[in-house]
């Protein structure tokens, strides 16, 4: 794992990113070449005089396989799926790359060249694609990692691989025992007994040690073994930061007041701050302007269907705990809270009128919180605001809850992008998990990953009710 700016970025990601840079720069270049094709001079033209139109060519289409979610792990399981997102990200790439060429006449590639190029960067990203998975299924980009416990909380290491096979760049070997401690793994994954940690490590080609003990006071924890892992260049992880680490969230039954205290993040300063307005307003401009004619069809369609109220205000919490008033797109009839007590949405809920379960999906319903954005109630990236009936009850039955609303909440946020639409208590933790990782690591460059993320959830329809 890439560590930029506190948020993590897969090396498999980096250099699948990498690889296809090069591969789309160079499709530029050859497209150009077979265009101009001259059987004196190869390349009649010069390496600089293109590369301005290959760099704006590669990026849209970086970006815009982006949106389309292949550079998430889950996108790389197959070619099938694979050619499936690539396709729409090659027409939105195409679109995009017209556009500026349209706005700015010195980067007119012609459409010859460009025709050419799309048509040779697609089979180009396949074979790239079958190469990486190729040596992902081979293991070739793995690193070796043991967990030392066979407790609760490596049971946790057990579960986590039946409910996301996707590869992660790295592989458990097996569980390390400790006297006196319940078996809570397969025995099949326990490794034998040996006489210190650094000759396992040495056995099994080892370069991370992952700590899964839920205490660590008492004779039985090894740490002049682990000592002497770390001084011989063995990587040495608590579970918390671990979790952290490769699945982009902090684990609330890992995680201890003091790692919160004395570890890294939860950037509050004024400068962080700043920036964060003004990348609020610039982005609420920017949707505002773009999303108003929609905003004005979806507003007719309710109004045709189930009459006034077009918008529906509801209190929610914020920063620090205040209350203020959110504004959606009405998208439940109007008796739809009859009984006066909140309820959780639910799938196929019957409250949900037809326009409503359109704009739910497309998350259209979502769009006039722009306004809360722009009045400072809210940030365009952030943890979703809840309602504070169900804050008083989470707050009870979930530790740390509270820590969300140390930051303004948001449009979209990334636990909305990582994780489908939540409806109990247990999707309110798990998504809490991913509320606390952003509250400890967001930057810019997480905000703007959200929101690229955010339209691959909203054209895919990932996760809305």
């Amino acid at each position: 794992m890439f560590r930029i700016y506190n948020h993590f970025i897969s090396r498999t990601v980096i250099l699948l990113i990498s690889a296809e840079v090069c591969v789309l720069m160079f499709m530029v270049y050859l497209g150009a070449a077979i265009r101009f094709f001259d059987p004196v001079k190869l390349f009649p033209f010069s390496f600089s005089s293109l590369f301005p139109e290959a760099v704006t060519f590669t990026f849209v289409m970086i970006v815009s396989m982006s949106v389309m979610g292949l550079y998430q792990l889950d996108s790389r399981l197959d070619i099938k799926d694979t050619l499936f997102r690539l396709m729409p990200s090659m027409v939105l790439g195409f679109g995009v790359t017209t556009l500026i060429f349209y706005l700015l006449p010195d980067l007119y590639l012609g459409r010859g060249i460009l025709g050419l190029v799309m048509f040779l960067a697609l089979p180009g990203i396949l074979l790239t694609r079958a190469a990486f998975l190729k040596w992902s299924s081979l293991g070739i980009l793995e690193s070796q990692a043991v967990v030392l416990g066979i407790g609760g909380k490596a049971k946790e290491f057990i579960e986590q691989a039946k409910n996301d096979p996707v590869r992660r760049g790295f592989k458990i070997v097996g569980f390390v025992p400790l006297p006196d401690e319940e078996l809570h793994v397969p025995a099949s994954a326990v490794l034998p007994k040996v006489d210190s940690l650094m000759s396992l490590v040495n056995r099994y080609g080892v370069r991370e040690i992952i700590i899964a003990i839920q205490e660590r006071r008492g004779g039985c924890f090894p740490i002049q073994d682990l000592l002497e892992c770390k001084l011989n260049g063995i990587k040495v992880t608590d579970s918390a930061a671990f979790f952290e680490r490769e699945r982009g969230q902090i684990r609330v039954n890992s995680l201890y007041p003091s790692w919160l205290v004395f570890g890294g993040g939860f950037d509050q300063s004024l400068l962080r701050s700043g920036i964060k307005r003004i990348f609020d307003l610039a982005a609420s401009g920017v949707l505002l302007a773009v999303t108003l004619p929609v905003m004005l069809i979806t507003a007719l369609c309710i109004l045709f269907e189930d009459g006034a109220p077009v918008f529906y205000r509801q209190e929610r919490v914020g920063k620090g705990g205040k209350t203020f008033m959110v504004l959606k797109f009405r998208s439940m009839r109007n008796d739809a809270e009859k009984s006066g007590k909140p309820q959780w949405a639910a799938a196929d809920d019957p409250r949900v009128t037809r326009v409503g379960r359109i704009i739910r999906k497309l998350r259209i319903d979502e769009l006039p919180q722009i306004f809360n954005v722009l009045n400072g109630d809210m940030s365009f990236v952030g943890p979703r605001p809840e309602r504070p009936y169900f804050v008083n009850q989470l707050c009870m039955e979930v530790p740390y809850y509270n820590v969300r609303h140390s930051i303004k909440p948001g449009i979209t946020g990334w636990a909305q992008v990582r994780y489908r639409y939540g409806a109990s208590v247990d999707d309110a933790i798990e998504k809490l998990q991913y509320d606390l990782y952003y509250v400890k690591n967001h930057s810019l460059f997480l905000d703007v990953i959200i929101l690229i993320d955010t339209v691959e959830v909203v054209v895919l329809g990932k996760g809305g009710r």
